[in-house]
């Protein structure tokens, strides 16, 4: 019995020495650069390595997963790392391992991002981000961003919920010194400015936080429920982020958007006055209140709203064309009342004038009609002034016209 068990006990110490043995060799080979040959010799000894000693085990896995984010396949060298963080002695190095996996991570992900593989990349930042979830949270804000432009977005709205929840607001001091020889400012690092605001070659060192990327997440939140759909969870969302920043343009335009969707014409065309206050130049705020206020019947001040947005931005085509129908839907109620005339002479006096009053109508979209054709000649714009012309029989705007639409 005696000699069996002596047998045993070479036999496991001989097959716990060929593992270290093949583990430092292969460990040689990828110290050496050699990354294939390392990964070739342990796959040839893999069945050696099934039943690893526990003291050798560690070491198998670890140069395995540092030969798997050398191979890309970070996933794995993940899943290999975290398995080892408890392994005291190799627990520092593991970490080390953790941070470097995280820098080439990220750095993948950001060449998916600009070939366009944002799937890629959203799953590699995710990743990034679970390496270190308290120091890489920017991870998980990009990983969204990602996810949006996959169109992934019950993946995004996973990611934006988790950086609500954490009050994430990505906000990051920066350093700024100005040299007195060149008067040039320059952004310079955390430690660098500690040092330079105690020299007299440097003056108005100041210090500058980033924007918080807070308002955007919940108004993404919002976004992504409009966009599928649950207006009352879009609405919540962005009134909520409308709370850390009334004026942010974008989030009066985002809850503009969202009463339209609810058919709140009223609440949407209050909010498009306020987002003007903000930028009293934009062309595109003006025409769509002008389009949302007809809607109500206000004609008078919707057509305000054409001219304005006309004079904001003088090639805006869109405005000229609505401008013009606006006009002409005074033309129909004229048109009502010339039909339910009679033939005695007062009806026929009525009717004369209110042949000049259509008339009117017609010849006050002429000079519109023919701005919007000088900007590019706009077809609808000249068949539109062609009819015109037919109506109020000016024979060489007719073929004038006429010509421009043949061309």
């Amino acid at each position: 019995m005696k000699r069996i068990t002596l047998i045993t006990l070479l036999l496991l110490f001989n097959f716990s020495f060929s593992q270290k043995k093949e583990l430092r060799k292969a460990q040689k080979l990828y110290d050496a650069g050699d990354v294939s040959g390392a990964s070739q010799l342990l796959e040839e000894n893999q069945s050696l390595f099934e039943n690893a000693d526990q003291k050798v085990k560690p070491g198998y896995d670890f140069l395995t997963g540092k030969i798997a984010q050398n191979n890309k396949e970070f996933q794995r060298a993940y899943d290999l790392f975290t398995s080892l963080k408890d392994v005291a002695s190799i627990k520092e190095e593991v970490m080390e391992q953790l941070n470097l996996l995280s820098a080439d991570i990220v750095n993948s992900a950001i060449d998916d991002n600009g070939g366009g593989d944002f799937k890629s990349s959203t799953e590699k930042l995710y990743l990034a981000y679970l390496i270190d979830p308290e120091l890489n949270k920017d991870y998980l804000y990009f990983a969204a961003s990602s996810a949006v432009n996959a169109e992934m977005y019950d993946v995004a709205l996973e990611y934006y919920d988790q950086l609500k929840e954490m009050a994430y607001t990505g906000v990051v001091t920066k350093y700024y010194v100005t040299e007195v020889e060149s008067g040039d400012e320059t952004e310079v690092t955390e430690s660098e400015y500690d040092l330079y605001k105690k020299s007299k070659s440097y003056e108005n060192v100041r210090e500058e936080d980033t924007p918080s990327k807070f308002p955007e997440i919940v108004k993404n939140i919002a976004l992504i429920h409009a966009q599928r759909g649950d207006n009352e969870k879009a609405m919540i969302a962005v009134q909520e982020a409308r709370l850390s920043n009334p004026t942010d343009l974008n989030l009066i335009l985002t809850e503009a958007n969202i009463y339209i969707q609810l058919d709140e014409k009223a609440k949407f065309q209050s909010l498009m006055n306020e987002a003007i206050a903000q930028d009293p130049d934009n062309a595109n705020l003006y025409y769509n209140l002008a389009v949302v206020t007809a809607d109500l019947g206000e004609k008078e001040a919707a057509r305000a709203y054409y001219e304005k947005a006309i004079e904001k931005d003088p090639n805006y085509e869109n405005a000229y064309l609505n401008l013009v129908a606006l006009i002409l839907e005074g033309e129909q109620t004229i048109v009502e009342q010339m039909n339910s005339l009679g033939t005695s002479a007062a009806d026929n006096a009525k009717y004369d004038a209110l042949k000049l009053d259509r008339e009117e109508i017609y010849k006050e979209c002429v000079p519109i009609l023919k701005s919007l054709i000088e900007i590019g000649e706009n077809e609808d714009a000249i068949k539109t002034l062609m009819n015109i012309y037919g109506t109020l029989g000016d024979n060489e705007g007719y073929k004038e016209m006429k010509t421009l639409l043949e061309k």
